[in-house]
């Protein structure tokens, strides 16, 4: 029942495939793109920007021609479908701006289950699509398991999905109960079982371990990383300021090779925390959630013709860069201006008195630019800052394109695209699931429930290094 080649996803025409991690799910989605011969595309939905990004990037590796499919997140997929019905759906387009998310998102997921639930687009669906796959199905959302069930009722349906990893909430919406929702609508059509992730890296005991550790997880037993395969090393915290120290250390380990990659991976409570040992940590850049909240904040409450205008710039820069000296730019500035300074300005400190003298999106880039060419500065939030430059270039201030309204475009920008992987990054767990890494580094495993603690364990094909205070995890 674990053999790839017994389950094939084409021939199902509603059902659902259990799959643990690492276990081949996303070679075996690549292996029936390949071999899809229908004109029309296959349309592939799951959840995070960061997953996107990453099937993406495994499916070009796989050889899968772009032609074969159509890939979104659910939610991206949803405020497509209200964007082009926004009468049918019955909801106001100004929603997907997103400017409130947390009551934005549960508006949008209900449009586009209205609008399928109608039947209104069926023909629609059926028409540009062949069939519908569903990747990472166990953190669906009630109401996403509403849509794709009407969207099923147009297209043949297959969806996969670990229920061990369901860690997303969605604003107070329940999830989806695996047995009792998903495989009520969805009969199982097979399971995988064999340890593709470590097999292929040659650490096959390694995921064979994991494994072991998903049952017992499953069963609610700890897990002793006493006897943990040679694979796996565990840093011991005490509750003493040291810890941070130490996960730093941990973040910053060798890979086993050169070009390899490390997933460092935090509670999902604690973001300031990640973006600080993001700064920390040599070469480590944050994974940001898809809202980048920081930047739409910043859009809207930067005035070009404010005088705290400089000040708003500098101190996002140090926000998304390190080693940025935000306070002594700005005491420079001030220096230079009353014209009492002994140095020569900086490029970077011409760029800020030319923002001083005409501040505008144009100068804004100019400054942020100079920041970023400086000695020892270096992007650690580049998502944040990327999306920032790409909406202050774009817009002219002109009605309809000032920065917050180029700001909120930037966002969706991103969020439709999505971004490969730096090599070293840190985040948590509901923006790594799905992805994989040579080496995975958990900072408060402790702090992790059964679930978020195997999403967490799973992500390293190769090592993994576990921060706890005591090497028993009870998840």
């Amino acid at each position: 029942m674990g053999d790839l080649a017994v389950i094939d996803l084409l021939a199902i025409e509603r059902g659902a495939v259990t799959a643990p991690a690492g276990c081949g799910k996303t070679h075996l989605i690549a292996q029936s793109l390949i071999r899809h011969v229908d004109p029309k595309p296959i349309l592939i939905l799951t959840h995070t920007n960061a997953g996107v990004a990453a099937l993406r990037g495994r499916l070009d590796k796989a050889g899968v021609a772009g032609k074969a499919y159509r890939l979104s997140t659910i939610d991206g997929w949803s405020m497509r479908l209200i964007g082009l019905f926004p009468h049918r759906s019955d909801i106001d387009p100004d929603i997907l701006k997103l400017e409130n998310p947390s009551r934005d998102y549960p508006a949008i997921r209900q449009g586009a289950w209205r609008l399928l639930e109608g039947g209104h687009i069926q023909d629609v669906l059926s028409a540009n699509f062949s069939r519908l796959i569903i990747d990472e199905y166990q953190d669906c959302s009630d109401a996403q398991h509403a849509i794709v069930c009407y969207a099923a009722t147009a297209l043949p349906t297959c969806v996969l999905g670990d229920p061990l990893q369901a860690i997303f909430g969605f604003g107070g919406s329940e999830l989806a109960d695996w047995h009792g929702d998903v495989c009520k609508y969805f009969p199982v059509a097979g399971e995988l079982d064999i340890p593709w992730r470590w097999k292929n890296a040659k650490t096959e005991s390694f995921g064979v371990w994991l494994l072991d550790v998903r049952r017992k997880l499953v069963r609610g037993e700890a897990i002793d990383l006493s006897a943990r395969p040679p694979e796996v090393k565990w840093v011991q915290l005490d509750g003493t300021a040291n810890d941070r120290l130490r996960q730093i250390a941990a973040g910053s380990i060798r890979t086993p090779d050169r070009d390899g990659t490390v997933l460092i991976i935090g509670d999902s409570r604690r973001p300031q925390t990640h973006r600080e040992l993001a700064s920390q940590i040599p070469g480590a850049v944050t994974v940001e959630a898809v809202d980048l909240r920081d930047l739409v904040e910043f859009a809207r409450t930067l005035d070009f013709g404010r005088p705290d205008a400089l000040h708003r710039v500098v101190t996002f820069a140090g926000s998304v860069m390190v080693n940025v000296g935000a306070p002594n730019l700005l005491n420079r500035v001030s220096v230079l201006r009353r014209g009492t300074a002994r140095k020569e300005p900086t490029e970077t400190e011409q760029a800020a008195l030319h923002f001083l003298a005409k501040p505008s999106p144009d100068s804004a880039v100019g400054l942020l630019s100079a920041i970023g060419k400086e000695g020892g500065v270096r992007q650690h939030r580049p998502a944040v800052l990327r999306a920032c430059l790409r909406a202050l270039n774009a817009c002219d201030g002109a009605e309809g394109n000032s920065f917050y309204e180029s700001a909120i475009r930037a966002r969706e920008q991103s969020r439709l695209l999505g971004r490969p992987l730096d090599r070293r990054v840190v985040s948590s767990t509901l923006l790594l699931k799905g992805l994989e890494a040579d080496v995975a580094v958990i900072l408060d495993a402790d702090d992790l429930d059964a679930r978020n603690l195997y999403v967490a364990m799973t992500r390293g094909a190769k090592r993994l290094i576990v921060c706890s205070r005591s090497p028993t995890l009870n998840g």
